[in-house]
């Protein structure tokens, strides 16, 4: 009897190793996710130079992923088309949480994690913050969710900026300048705090 359940004990082992050497992990997504924070680099601060950052607090985060120009045509395109909703990057839409009540742009906003999308135009985008956060792309947008909209002038890059990028830019001690920017096209919001 003990040889039995000592067979059927190996048995399952067995299998279960088997299973576990058959599983494969899938490829990288060509479209890595990022962080961008205001303070900039807070997250890296807080860790390796916390005398870096003194007594600041995180204000802003934005989660989002950073596609490739690889050589093609961005906005106006199949990519980003002019006057759609776009998802501000690649994947799912990203999201951007306020720690406090902040003014984006003009429109004054309460603390919270919001979906940032855009529509893009060749002279100026309109930035929405939309209160549905768990959508892939814009797919799914429903301008009902809309908790703001901001639009803000076109500004071209002086060079090409390769993979898609958010940064944060501090003004003055109440003032933050959030910088999206891709091929040789870049917006700025003022967030007030």
């Amino acid at each position: 009897m003990q040889k039995t359940a000592l067979l059927f004990g190996l048995l399952f082992l067995s299998l279960i190793g088997a299973q576990a050497q058959s599983f494969t992990f899938r490829g990288l997504d060509k479209s890595p996710m990022d962080m961008a924070y205001y303070p900039d680099d807070y997250a890296h601060d807080r860790k390796f130079a916390p005398d870096k950052i003194g007594t600041d607090k995180a204000m802003i985060r934005i989660t989002y992923s950073r596609p490739a120009k690889n050589g093609r045509e961005i906005f106006g395109t199949k990519l980003a088309p002019y006057g759609k909703v776009w998802r501000v990057g690649a994947n799912e839409a990203p999201e951007i949480k306020f720690y406090q009540d902040v003014t984006f742009g003009g429109k004054k906003i309460k603390a919270g994690t919001y979906a940032l999308l855009a529509i893009p135009n060749e002279t100026a985008w309109t930035l929405i913050l939309s209160s549905d956060v768990d959508q892939w792309g814009a797919y799914s947008y429903n301008e009902a969710l809309d908790v703001a909209r901001v639009t803000v002038p076109v500004q071209k890059s002086d060079t090409v900026i390769e993979n898609f990028a958010i940064q944060f830019a501090k003004k003055d001690a109440k003032t933050a300048t959030m910088y999206l920017g891709w091929d040789t096209v870049m917006v700025a919001v003022p967030v007030l705090f």
